[in-house]
C-alpha cells in the first residue's frame, strides 16, 4: 500500500486551511488495514468539517481503493478509483449543510433517497450537484472512477435551493472545474497563503458556474482553469485535423478571443501548445517497439503540412532530426525516410 501525505497548514486565524493525502490500495499485494490507514489520514489531513460516513463491514474488510483527497479551507476534493464495492451502513441522522458534486468517469455512485431527494445513481459520464441537509447512505459499484467535491452551502445553496443539477461530465463548466481541481491536487502543498486563497476562490466560482450552467468568461480567476481545460481537451484530440482554437472555444462555450486571452496568461499560444504536444507524441512513436515508422507518415498523422515542415519543427524542439533522434535513442531501431 502506497500512501503519500502532507501536513495541514494553518491560516492566520489559526484554522486548518489545507491538507491532503493519497492512498493506493488497489494492488493485489496491498497489505491489510487499508481502510484504517484511509480513515486515519482523512481525519488528520481533511478534518472534522468533512466527517466520514459509517461504512459497512465488507467495505472496511476489503478496501481496495485508490484515492487522493485535498482540503482547501472549506472545500474538499476527493478522487476515487474503486476495485472493490463501497457501501455505507446506517448513516447518522444529522444536519450536514453542504453542497456536493459527484462526477463519474466510469461505474456508478448510487445515493439513497432522503426527504428532499429520491434515490439517484450518478452514472458514467454524468454529474450531480445538490445541497446536502440530511446525509444518506450510498453504494459505489466496483471499478467506479470519479470525483467528489464538497463545498460550503452558504454561497451555493441560493443558486439551486432544493433542486438537483445534473448534466454530462464533459459540459464546459464541468471541464473547467475538473481541470482546476486536478491542478489543486498537484500544487496545493507548494502554494503560498495567497495562492491558497486564489485556488479556493476559483473553486467556488467554478462550482457556481456548474450550478448555473454557465460561467463568466471575463472573470480573471477562471482563466487558468480555462487554459487547463483547453489543454486537456486538446490532448484528447491531438490527431484530429479539425483541432483549432475555434474548435476548442466552441467545445468550451467561450469565444476564441477569451480562450486566447486565457492562454496568453500562461505565456504561450494555443497552437504553440498543440504543436509542442504533437511533436512530443511523435517523439514517443519514434522509439516505440512497434517497428519502423515513416517520417512522412508521422508528419501526416500529427497534422504537419509536409515531411520537411515536420523535420524542421522536430529539430527546433529537440535539437535533432527525427531520424537522428530515433537512432540515438534506439540503437537497434531503423526509421524510414
Amino acid at each position: 500500500m502506497k500512501r503519500i501525505g502532507y501536513m495541514s497548514n494553518i491560516d492566520p486565524l489559526g484554522r486548518e486551511s489545507r491538507g491532503g493525502f493519497s492512498l493506493d490500495a488497489v494492488r493485489p499485494d496491498a497489505p491489510l488495514g487499508a481502510f484504517d490507514s484511509f480513515r486515519r489520514e482523512w481525519e488528520a489531513q481533511i478534518g472534522d468539517g468533512f466527517r466520514l460516513p459509517t461504512f459497512n463491514t465488507a467495505t472496511k474488510g476489503d478496501f481496495r481503493v485508490k484515492t487522493r483527497a485535498t482540503r482547501v479551507r472549506d472545500v474538499a476534493i476527493t478522487d476515487v478509483l474503486s476495485v472493490s464495492p463501497i457501501q455505507t451502513s446506517g448513516t447518522a441522522v444529522e444536519v450536514e449543510d453542504q453542497v456536493r458534486i459527484w462526477v463519474m468517469g466510469r461505474g456508478g455512485w448510487t445515493l439513497d433517497g432522503t426527504r428532499k431527494h429520491g434515490q439517484h445513481t450518478v452514472t458514467a459520464g454524468s454529474f450531480l450537484l445538490r445541497h446536502i441537509g440530511q446525509p444518506s447512505d450510498f453504494d459505489v459499484a466496483p471499478h467506479t472512477e470519479g470525483k467528489i467535491v464538497v463545498l460550503p452551502a452558504d454561497l451555493l445553496k441560493p443558486l439551486i435551493d432544493d433542486q438537483s443539477v445534473t448534466g454530462p461530465a464533459d459540459a464546459a463548466e464541468m471541464r473547467l472545474l475538473i481541470a482546476h481541481a486536478n491542478t489543486v491536487h498537484s500544487t496545493m502543498n507548494g502554494l503560498s497563503p495567497a495562492g491558497v486563497h486564489a485556488a479556493h476562490a476559483t473553486l467556488i466560482e467554478l462550482a457556481k458556474a456548474v450550478a448555473k450552467s454557465r460561467f463568466d468568461d471575463v472573470e480573471p480567476r477562471i482563466a487558468p482553469a480555462l487554459a487547463q481545460a483547453a489543454r486537456d481537451l486538446a490532448n484528447s484530440r491531438l490527431a484530429d485535423p479539425e483541432l483549432s482554437p475555434a474548435m476548442l472555444a466552441r467545445e468550451l462555450h467561450v469565444s476564441v478571443r477569451t480562450l486566447q486571452r486565457a492562454f496568453a496568461m500562461t505565456g504561450e499560444s494555443i497552437m504553440s501548445y498543440v504543436r509542442s504536444r504533437r511533436l512530443e507524441e511523435a517523439r514517443f512513436a519514434l522509439t516505440a517497439p512497434a517497428g519502423a515508422v515513416s517520417i512522412a507518415e508521422l508528419a501526416a498523422y500529427w497534422q504537419f503540412s509536409d515531411r520537411s515542415h515536420f523535420i524542421r519543427a522536430f529539430k527546433k524542439q529537440y535539437g535533432q532530426t527525427p531520424t537522428d533522434y530515433a537512432r540515438s535513442n534506439e540503437p537497434n531501431r531503423h526509421t524510414t525516410q
